[in-house]
């Protein structure tokens, strides 16, 4: 690739040679220069906090030794659960996390979270229950796609997004199916073009796809001889279902029942359906049992291991992967609440409840990596009244974030287009791509890339004093071959160095990398144990991928990774492998999750979000636009719309409390009061109200709005959706 010989980025386009992109992007990623070189806070030095509040540069000799002393000073005095690890990758920089937690575990860290815990560890356990692996959707070929609390026209995250949408939406014989409280972008494609737009009241998606699916069992709408085939539990689910008052959940969600009936027919009709939920429910009331309800819906209409509907992926490394022991009823638990586990991560929603006590066992040091936990978990004045109670806060990060404010130590890492740096969020099928991506500009003086800060800190705590390091530098410098049987022999003579493994590699076999790809090539050292784990757990798939066979198979597919500018496929399947990697016990489908089938024959009885005369809106705090981009876009001026983040309301709403467009309202919930810019909104219904994710210097943090308290009843997930909340005219504002 061309060298740059400016550190800004004049034009930016998508790589047509990538395979899985093909160039499709979307807004931020044409924005980057503002998150390189804009006015983000940029951190270029390690920064200490002096006892007034206040930073200080220090060395990275200075820092390193001290951060080292803290973190084991804390460790010797309560243990390592006395440490919380948060974070671990933003928005598809995942590199840091596979080095940062090796870094955790060695000084004996043992409880994490990251943002994964505040969206989609509900629907990881539903499918660790249901199927025993994670799955996702085949969109590009389905015949009926449907949208779960989920508008892809912004939030992309399906191959191709507008591309696969518009090219649904054109075709007579396929339809999109939209569920979500607001008339989206992609709702109103689902719409104009003969589909559906099922418009839920806040919060009560439960009933709504509690009755889609009752549909489909007392219409015998289901797949009875594949159930019998590849399902167990079929018959009690079926009973339960045939149940469901349709007409009177259907009324309870604001949804014509005719027009669910119709939804579900087309469902049982589609040769294949695919499913995507995400935040909107995820982020909801009941999130667990919606994930539940869902997947019965196209479980029941046999979409699974087949084009256009669900299969699961391979993995080069799993981000997902939920153990058996997560799924039982006396799986782990955090040490103070007993907030359950799941994928490995705690709820973020309990973090504060496990700090601000006086409990033994409670957190006493926080670890934050490239994320911003005090701006983007719920309830920002709890979590800040938590980081003042922790003996210590070390941050690592690009910026000065909110999170950084409140750190005894700070730690500037490098951004993406400065190291080698890689997204583990792989799914896509038959064929999957893996890209290690190049730098584009040197690091600056004065900052690390996170392997290097891991490394060093490992060493600072003397985690890597063993004498097989100096062994394998030696070995790597033969050849490969040496230096992984090497490598195997000095972990099963010295199996605690497994705890360091990422970090032993960027040692030994990471110098080798360097010399032979080029500065911080090392970080990608972390891959060749990877790979071969891929080619171990995936051979076929693999050998199909044109990568080969057996042990030559690994170090082919790790060559493919570290030399490809472009990105490689590391896997090519045929749909019917997903019956090969459905994990659970008897190899079956399982319909039947008592837990959730217990809060599913809840409804009947229990009152549905909104109608409360004192709070008579529903407000979705961190709604997903065109320009909004968690936190790691800093600078505000890469926002060509919404600069300041503006409330979407209903014209109803609107009208009734004598708002205006573009004027400002007091928007007040049972934790905060703040004004905010007022955008009336057609595709809005009355009694609901958006705020959108992400950092707006004059707008408000949708996080002062919500409550840690408000959370999923299994996964810990936050109600970030349906927060009540009222509005009023700002006194002597414009009418």
């Amino acid at each position: 690739p061309r060298v740059p010989t400016t550190r800004r980025f004049e034009r930016i386009r998508g790589d047509k040679a990538h395979p899985a992109s093909k160039g499709y992007t979307c807004e931020k990623a044409l924005r980057l220069d503002h998150y390189q070189n804009g006015d983000n806070g940029r951190i270029l030095s390690p920064l200490r906090r002096r006892p007034d509040g206040t930073f200080e540069e220090v060395s990275w000799d200075t820092a390193i030794t001290e951060v080292a002393a803290r973190l084991g000073a804390i460790r010797d005095a309560h243990g390592g659960e006395a440490l919380l690890y948060y974070g671990g990758g933003g928005q598809g920089n995942h590199l840091c996390g596979a080095y940062g937690l090796a870094m955790f575990r060695a000084f004996g860290g043992r409880y994490r979270s990251s943002a994964l815990a505040q969206e989609k560890t509900g629907e990881f356990w539903v499918n660790g229950r249901m199927l025993g692996t994670m799955v996702r959707a085949d969109f590009e070929h389905t015949e009926v796609a449907v949208l779960i609390g989920k508008n892809p026209w912004h939030s992309h995250s399906i191959p191709h997004a507008r591309t696969t949408l518009k090219e649904i939406a054109n075709d007579p014989a396929r339809a999109l199916i939209v569920i979500d409280p607001r008339r989206t972008e992609t709702a109103d494609l689902a719409v104009t073009s003969g589909g559906f737009h099922l418009q839920v009241r806040p919060g009560r998606d439960a009933w709504l796809i509690g009755a889609l699916a009752g549909v489909i069992a007392q219409e015998r709408l289901y797949a009875a001889d594949w159930l019998a085939d590849h399902a167990a539990g079929v018959d009690e689910i079926l009973a339960v279902l045939r149940g469901v008052p349709v007409d009177e959940w259907c009324a309870i969600a604001g949804v014509p029942a005719e027009q669910v009936r119709a939804a579900a027919r087309r469902i049982a009709a589609a040769d294949s359906v695919a499913v995507f939920e995400d935040l909107g429910v995820q982020h909801n009331r009941y999130s667990t049992l919606v994930s539940y309800l869902e997947k019965l819906v196209w479980l029941l209409t046999g979409n699974y291991a087949k084009p256009g509907a669900q299969y699961a992926p391979t993995w080069l490394t799993p981000l997902v992967n939920v153990r058996p022991a997560e799924l039982t009823p006396d799986g782990p638990r955090t040490p103070v609440t007993g907030a359950r586990i799941i994928n490995g991560l705690m709820p973020c929603n309990a973090m504060p409840d496990e700090i601000l006590t006086d409990h033994p066992q409670r957190f006493r040091a926080l670890i934050i990596e490239s994320g911003n936990p005090f701006h983007s978990v719920a309830d920002s004045a709890r979590m800040r009244e938590a980081a003042e109670a922790l003996e210590f806060v070390l941050v690592i990060d690009v910026a000065m974030t909110e999170s950084a404010r409140h750190a005894d130590y700070v730690l500037p890492a490098a951004t993406q287009f400065e190291k080698w740096e890689a997204t583990l969020f792989n799914f896509e099928f038959p064929r999957n791509v893996f890209h290690l991506r190049h730098p584009v500009l040197d690091v600056p003086p004065g900052v690390l890339p996170e392997p290097e800060i891991h490394a060093r800190l490992v060493e600072a705590a003397g985690a890597l004093t063993s004498p097989w390091v100096a062994t394998l530098q030696d070995a790597a410098r033969a050849d490969r071959a040496t230096f992984a049987a090497t490598f195997f022999e000095a972990l099963a003579a010295e199996p605690s160095l497994g705890v360091v493994a990422s970090i032993l590699l960027y040692r030994t076999l990471g110098p080798q990398l360097d010399a032979q790809y080029g500065a911080g090539a090392a970080a990608g050292a972390v891959f060749w144990a990877a790979a071969h784990r891929c080619a171990q757990t995936f051979p076929e798939s693999v050998r199909r991928a044109g990568h080969g066979e057996g042990l030559e198979a690994g170090e082919a597919l790790f060559d493919a990774i570290m030399s490809s500018p472009h990105g490689v496929v590391i896997t090519d399947d045929e749909y019917e492998v997903g019956w090969q990697r459905l994990g659970t016990p008897d190899g079956r489908i399982q319909l039947v999750v008592p837990e959730l089938l217990e809060e599913f024959a809840g409804l009947a009885t229990a009152t549905p979000p909104g109608d409360d005369p004192e709070w008579p809106l529903l407000l979705s705090a961190g709604e997903r636009r065109s320009f909004s981009a968690n936190t790691i876009i800093r600078d505000p001026s890469w926002r060509k719309r919404d600069p300041d983040g503006a409330l979407r309301v209903s014209a109803a709403d609107a009208a009734a409390l004598g708002l205006r467009d573009g004027g400002r309202a007091r928007l007040t919930t049972r934790r905060a009061s703040g004004e905010v810019v007022v955008s009336i909104d057609a595709g809005m219904q009355p009694g609901h109200i958006a705020l959108p994710n992400g950092y707006f210097a004059n707008g408000v943090d949708p996080n002062e709005f919500t409550s840690s308290a408000d959370r999923d009843r299994l996964a810990g997930t936050p109600w970030h959706k349906t927060v009540p909340a009222r509005l009023e005219p700002v006194a002597g504002a414009p009418a």
